[in-house]
């Protein structure tokens, strides 16, 4: 699963050809949850308070680009980097 960003401890990553709805993971420490891009709630899973509200500032700064990607992964293409919260 490529890693798509990382910023404060937060690793963002995103699966190739992963189910819908369109959303990501993020992990920190040893916690871990599937958010979606379009609704930014979590799917699955659980992060601090702090990550998940930092995780959330970043994805809707970044819901378009966040879109795109899941666009790219769904074609099993390339995934770039995206800038980090900040």
């Amino acid at each position: 699963m490529p890693e798509i960003c990382r910023f404060y401890g937060i690793v963002i990553k995103m699966f190739w050809e992963d189910h819908a709805p369109p959303h990501f993971h993020a992990e920190y420490g040893d916690e871990q949850a599937v958010i979606a891009i379009n609704t930014l709630a979590v799917l699955q899973g659980h992060l601090p308070a702090r990550a998940l509200g930092l995780t959330v500032e970043w994805a809707s700064a970044r819901q378009q680009e966040l879109l795109d990607l899941w666009q790219l992964a769904q074609a099993l293409e390339p995934l770039r980097k995206l800038e980090p919260l900040g």
